[in-house]
């Protein structure tokens, strides 16, 4: 396994995580700023990026984003798909650990034994399947294949998500969020995997392009994500989505192979501590409720709220 790819994948997934929690925090002061301007929803849509764009954890998130990307690039560039992207797991942790601090909760022993267990899932996963790096690029057959199914499945779950509500919606979109990331990793690979072929195997082909959409379509998504419910209900969705689509994509893209046989058991005992760490982080007590909100908003709300007042008989009647 490749030391430097791991390296620049933790890195990504840290940056990942910082974005998740800085953008929610936007996107919570946003829905807070829409409720108190009372504005028609019309109006409200116009002035909504507007307004969102000058707040500082949101261009922070966005910077996060962004170093994310250049990290993973890197770490594509000298690894596998397979390796890479199911170490993008980890960014959950760093979600929960950086929230609390944004959020202001500290998480019990149940997160911190969550913790644990994505953290070894993702070892011994890793250890034990040992995905070998495979070919640098792609066939366009396959990617053709590839690129209408997986659009399919997005615009399938977009759909669904607008008959849904609340954590529904939120689980459903982390899920075509998580395809749409997976796709654009897979095709950084494939770019950053045509460099050597020169100018011409880079920009003449459609592949740049293509990741360029994708990379986009990946962080509209991910806003309607983050707006749609909390953390704990999106999250898990994104980090075992991107994973387990990109272990596929690495097969049918790259012909990268995952070692079976007696390296079979202990890569699935990894890959459920992964899931049960993911599932046990989303429901602990230190993200339920109202953990991606901080002590400061739900003071403001509560200021925000029409006051009782006195009456003459020593009772109350609001304003």
């Amino acid at each position: 396994m490749n030391v430097l790819a791991v390296m620049l994948a933790l890195l990504a997934a840290f940056a990942n995580g910082a974005a998740s929690v800085l953008q929610r925090r936007a996107a919570m002061e946003q829905v807070e700023f829409e409720a108190a301007d009372g504005r028609p929803d019309v109006r409200q849509a116009v002035h909504r990026l507007a307004q969102l764009v000058r707040r500082p954890f949101w261009l922070a998130g966005a910077s996060a984003l962004m170093l994310s990307a250049a990290f993973q690039a890197g770490a594509l560039a000298v690894g596998s798909l397979s390796v890479v992207q199911p170490l993008m797991a980890s960014e959950l942790l760093f979600t929960l650990l950086l929230g609390t601090t944004v959020f202001q909760h500290r998480p019990g022993g149940r997160t911190w034994m969550s913790f644990l267990m994505l953290a070894v899932g993702l070892a011994l996963f890793l250890t034990a399947a040992g995905p070998s790096v495979g070919e640098a690029t792609g066939r366009v057959g396959t990617w053709l294949a590839v690129g209408i199914s997986a659009a399919t499945a997005v615009a399938a779950l977009t759909l669904l998500a607008r008959t849904l509500g609340g954590a529904a919606c939120a689980a459903v979109l982390g899920c075509a969020t998580a395809i749409s990331f997976a796709c654009t990793a897979a095709l950084i690979k494939e770019v950053t995997g045509r460099i050597p072929d020169g100018a011409a195997a880079v920009f003449a082909t459609g592949y740049l392009y293509a990741m360029c959409c994708a990379g986009l379509l990946s962080l509209l998504l991910l806003q309607s994500t983050l707006r749609a419910g909390t953390l704990a209900a999106s999250q898990p969705a994104l980090t075992l989505g991107d994973a387990l689509v990109s272990v596929v994509l690495g097969k049918a893209l790259f012909d990268e192979r995952i070692a079976l046989g007696v390296h079979l058991l202990p890569a699935t005992l990894g890959a459920c501590l992964i899931a049960s760490g993911t599932v046990g982080l989303s429901l602990s007590p230190a993200i339920a409720g109202h953990w991606d909100s901080t002590r400061e908003n739900d003071n403001a709300t509560q200021r925000a709220r029409p006051q009782p007042m006195a009456d003459n008989d020593g009772g109350t009647e609001s304003r």
